[in-house]
């Protein structure tokens, strides 16, 4: 049996591990007590609502996903009726399999979430370390079911096919669910957290979890569906595309053969699981203990532990020392951009406090305030990706010919090693949200609402550096899939026996580069624009439903015994309209994709990718960090600093936040996905561009 075989047997071991630690921890939040009538009806009314808005949005998604498939079938990675279908009928199953991959983690993370939420807030009655286990191992089961999968996909696809180019195809359909799922969901979860906000923060000055509040039941449901099913499906996303563009320049370098480049790509990634899998556990905290400090330490851990394993394992297999370094390279810079997302959002930070101290003097200066600072953050993230590249290709030119690309590749590999651990912060977030918010509605007591306070805004903040890591690692994995659009382009030139130069690269003073470069730059701005005005109209039906209901519904406002609203009114709003407005969006860049590559073929492409790659990963940064910072502006006031609840200071910093809420749960997050969404549409259509564009 061949080392890589055995690694990839390896890679299939160390999948099935993360599963069983997934199903522990699972075992062990389920058996959790919570015993309590009123939190059980009303997780249960959270539960019901996200399952109901998963499965309305996966009708919608199964839908474009089999006539994308179709459209697969017939034309990638060449017309059908030229010969060798079987190609083409791989790439289409490919296809498919990615997107039900992708849908499972949406699933999955749904499913331990609205279980952990309520185990959280009944455990913050016992204290914050009861509580912090319940709500950190609920996300850690979604992190090692997620990366267990996408590790497992990867695998399993390119031992039966022995093939980089078809996991490109399960590549896309994990990135065009996921863009479509973030997008929905983040929709979904903004227009209710904007509406319920507005007419209840501003408008009647009651909490922010009231249950008088029509839409409370959506806000909550929203954080499921948006920021764990939607982020779990983004970084899936993420991950298959990291190894997927590794694996297309490790099969080139390897001369078509499975060698030592293929075997290090997924030795590095299996250990990134194992890594993983230890920092979960060491993940604790004491009585007194800081929850930010647990998260970020247990963060430390995998990263230390994946430097070392590796490390090790490159010296007793031989590999190259430099690739080594590349994969650090990006392990290292990812954990510098996330201590400096933390410098921009957390409540203890001078950013933060500025804005809140901002919000005296009225919410126009809470919006200068915060966007200045969301610019001011864009910088040590944007400089971090361009150092990490950089520094890859430089590590790992020597090695020959196209290994400076694959350097790349490897750094995307190593940034995104620990994302079992990132995704495992990332769900804790919405699901102590959820908690606190069963704790105000059932009146759990101010001893467990201090509690939740306190984990919730550690998970605001840890929330935002994964988003802020997230987007970096993106950023360096579709620098690795122009690599391999370059491959494939240069790989169909060959098979075609084509009389036209190889692709090494793409001069800007070109006029059919340029026209892409401009077309691309743009379309991260018009996506966003899409998405926030998606928010914002279906926000406004949301609060004319909230006010019909306060209106019409006697004793609501006054909070009399037994007058509930009509939850399910606001739910159905957030689900209708989210669906309604994910499409559009979705199909605007992979429409212009294919537009371009046809009108100005691959070097218009090559452009067009790289003026996405920049302007999106600014727009991304921007977004998510200055959404970040509003956010806990508003509760670094509501803790009682700078005026305290309802102060006008308050006031100000609620329209800061109802601003930065599109901003960092809807379009942020979504560029990311949208840029590998059409990075992965160029290598596919690669061939295609190549023959049949107008010039």
């Amino acid at each position: 049996m061949s080392t890589v075989l055995i690694v990839q047997f390896i890679a299939l071991a160390v999948s099935v591990l993360s599963f069983g630690v997934a199903l522990w921890l699972y075992t062990w939040v389920k058996s959790q007590p919570s015993k309590n009538s009123r939190v059980e009806t009303i997780a249960e009314l959270i539960r019901r609502g996200a399952n109901t808005f998963l499965r309305r949005e996966y009708v919608v998604l199964a839908k474009f996903a089999g006539v994308a498939a179709i459209l697969i079938l017939l034309f990638i990675p060449h017309p059908i009726w030229t010969g060798g279908a079987l190609d083409n009928i791989l790439m289409a199953v490919a296809y498919l399999v990615g997107t039900a991959f992708s849908a499972l983690a949406g699933k999955v993370g749904i499913q331990v979430a609205t279980i952990a939420n309520k185990k959280t807030a009944v455990a913050a009655q016992q204290g914050i370390k009861p509580a912090f286990l319940a709500g950190f191992r609920g996300g850690a089961v979604m992190g090692m079911a997620v990366v267990g999968s996408s590790l497992l996909g990867v695998t399993l696809l390119f031992m039966l096919t022995q093939d980089a180019t078809t996991l490109l195809g399960f590549s896309f359909g994990a990135s065009s669910l996921a863009l479509f799922a973030k997008a929905g969901g983040g929709i979904f979860t903004k227009t209710a957290d904007i509406s319920a906000d507005l007419t209840g923060k501003v408008e009647l000055g009651i909490p922010e979890d009231d249950p008088r509040n029509p839409a409370v039941i959506a806000d909550n449901v929203g954080d499921n569906v948006g920021d764990v099913a939607g982020m779990g499906a983004d970084l899936f996303d993420s991950n298959v595309a990291s190894m997927a563009a590794a694996l297309v320049m490790a099969m080139s370098l390897d001369n078509g053969t499975p060698g030592k480049n293929v075997l290090t790509v997924f030795l590095y990634a299996a250990l990134g699981l194992l890594a993983s899998i230890l920092g979960v556990g060491t993940a604790k905290m004491g009585r007194g203990g800081s929850p930010t400090r647990a998260l970020n330490s247990s963060t430390y851990v995998t990263t230390a532990v994946y430097a070392a394993i590796t490390a090790l394992a490159t010296w007793q297999l031989n590999l190259e020392w430099r690739i080594w370094g590349a994969a650090v390279i990006g392990l290292l810079v990812g954990t510098i951009i996330g201590l400096a997302t933390d410098y921009f959002t957390d409540d203890t930070k001078p950013p933060v406090r500025h804005v809140a101290k901002a919000s005296q003097s009225g919410p126009a200066f809470t919006i200068l305030s915060g966007v200045s600072y969301g610019f001011l953050s864009v910088l040590p993230a944007m400089v971090g990706i361009a150092v990490a590249s950089f520094a890859s290709y430089l590590i790992t030119a020597p090695l020959g010919a196209g290994y400076a690309m694959f350097g790349i590749a490897m750094s995307a590999v190593g940034m995104l090693s620990i994302v079992g651990m990132i995704i495992s912060n990332d769900a804790y977030g919405p699901i102590v949200d959820n908690g606190r918010g069963l704790v105000e509605m059932c009146d759990l007591g101010d001893t467990a609402l201090e509690i939740t306070d306190s984990l919730d805004s550690a998970g605001n903040t840890v929330k935002a550096v994964t988003k802020g890591f997230a987007i970096a690692a993106a950023g360096l994995t579709v620098i690795a899939l122009l690599g391999a659009f370059i491959a494939e382009v240069n790989e169909a030139i060959v098979t075609r026996g084509l009389n036209i130069e190889l692709l090494t690269g793409f001069d800007i003073m070109q006029p059919d580069v340029f026209f892409g470069l401009l077309v691309g730059a743009a379309i991260p701005a018009v996506f966003s624009a899409m998405l926030i005005l998606g928010v914002d109209r279906n926000a406004q039906r949301m609060v004319t439903e909230i006010h019909r209901q306060f209106k019409e519904i006697p004793g609501l406002k006054e909070g009399k015994a037994g007058v509930t609203p009509e939850y399910d009114k606001c739910i159905d709003i957030a689900t209708t309209g989210s669906l309604k407005e994910l499409l559009p969006a979705g199909a605007l860049a992979i429409i212009s994709t294919l537009v371009v590559g046809f009108v100005g073929g691959v070097h218009a492409i090559g452009g067009f990718l790289t003026g996405n790659i920049v302007s999106g990963l600014l727009l991304a940064l921007f977004m998510s960090n200055s959404g970040g910072l509003w956010d806990n502006s508003k509760k670094y006031v509501e803790s009682g600093h700078n005026g305290g609840r309802g102060s006008d200071a308050h006031k100000s910093a609620v329209v800061g936040d109802t601003v930065g809420d599109p901003f960092k749960d809807t379009a942020g997050p979504s560029i990311n996905t949208q840029i590998t969404v059409v990075s992965l549409i160029s290598s596919l259509m690669a061939s295609l561009f190549l023959t049949f564009s107008l010039f």
